[in-house]
C-alpha cells in the first residue's frame, strides 16, 4: 500500500518510521515561527502535508510516548483519524497538560501517524438486544 503526501514547501520532511518495528511514523510541525502552548491550553499545529490514503484505511493520529512523558504534552482528540476521502491539510491539535509552557518548533517531532484497515458496519434496528452477563452495567461494573 501506498500513502500519498504533497508537501507545501520544500523544507518538509515526509513523515518516516523511526525504527524497523514502529507502527506510527512521525508528524513534525511545519511553523513559521514557536508555537508557546501554555499549562492546559490546546493548539492546532499545522503539518504543511496533505495525504491520500487508500480507501478502506483510515490514518490515526496518535500521541508521541517521549513529548507526553517528558513534557506532558499529548494530543487531545486521540486518535484523530484522517478518513481516505480528506484531501486537506494535516494539522494536529495538542494540549499541555504539563505545569510549564512548552514551546514547539518547526520541524519538531509532534506526534505519530498509524494506517490502520477500516471497517463499514451494517447498521439495523432492534426491537431488544441480547443477554450478556455484564449486561447494562456501566464504567467500572467489571472491576477496578
Amino acid at each position: 500500500m501506498v500513502i500519498r503526501f504533497v508537501k507545501a514547501h520544500e523544507r518538509i520532511t515526509l513523515p518516516e518510521y523511526e525504527s524497523q518495528g514502529a507502527a506510527g511514523m512521525d508528524l513534525r510541525a511545519f511553523l513559521d515561527a514557536d508555537v508557546i502552548i501554555p499549562p492546559l491550553k490546546r493548539v492546532r499545529i499545522p503539518t504543511g502535508l496533505k495525504a491520500e490514503i487508500p480507501q478502506g484505511y483510515e490514518a490515526q493520529v496518535r500521541p508521541r510516548s517521549g513529548l507526553a512523558a517528558k513534557s506532558g504534552v499529548t494530543v487531545l482528540n486521540t486518535p484523530g483519524t484522517i478518513d481516505s476521502d480528506y484531501r486537506g491539510e494535516i494539522q494536529v491539535i495538542l494540549i499541555n497538560l504539563g505545569t510549564e509552557d512548552i514551546i514547539i518548533k518547526d520541524g519538531d517531532r509532534i506526534s505519530q501517524l498509524v494506517i490502520a484497515p477500516v471497517v463499514r458496519a451494517e447498521i439495523a434496528q432492534a426491537q431488544s438486544l441480547s443477554c450478556t452477563k455484564r449486561g447494562i452495567g456501566g464504567f467500572g461494573s467489571t472491576g477496578v
